[in-house]
């Protein structure tokens, strides 16, 4: 087998769990060669240069091996090898998230408490819809 369908490939180099994740992923763009999108149908070949993204993070590809039926683990990571540019980006952005500040913490006073919520609630005051009185 020289060539197979991206999906298909996908699915069986385990990035996806379904076959239908993975068309729906490469429908949505988050799955380009050569940066440029392709549609699911599209056949893929050794040697071909693929960006995928997964939870917003690239991870950049070449095709190792062509398969398109799904097997364990130990020969999926055959079938591919990411760049060593890859690597260090993907290791670069979980370290930058890692340092990243926690989004409670730009809460001027943290986050509200019951007592709170329910004084915010009882904001519009004896109004209680949107019809003037």
């Amino acid at each position: 087998m020289d060539s197979t369908r991206i999906d298909k490939w996908l699915w069986a180099a385990r990035f996806f769990k379904t076959r239908s994740l993975a068309t729906d992923e490469v429908n949505k763009g988050h799955v380009q060669m050569a940066q440029h999108d392709i549609k699911p149908s599209k056949d893929i070949r050794v040697g071909d240069v693929l960006t995928i993204w997964q939870a917003k993070v690239p991870r950049t590809v070449v095709v190792k091996g062509v398969s398109d039926q799904r097997g364990p683990a130990s020969v999926a990571q055959q079938l591919y090898e990411e760049t060593p540019e890859s690597i260090a980006k993907r290791a670069n952005m979980a370290e930058h998230k890692r340092l990243a500040a926690e989004p409670a913490h730009t809460i001027e006073h943290g986050r509200p408490t019951k007592r709170d919520r329910r004084a915010l609630d009882k904001g519009w005051g004896d109004r209680w819809s949107a019809s003037v009185d």
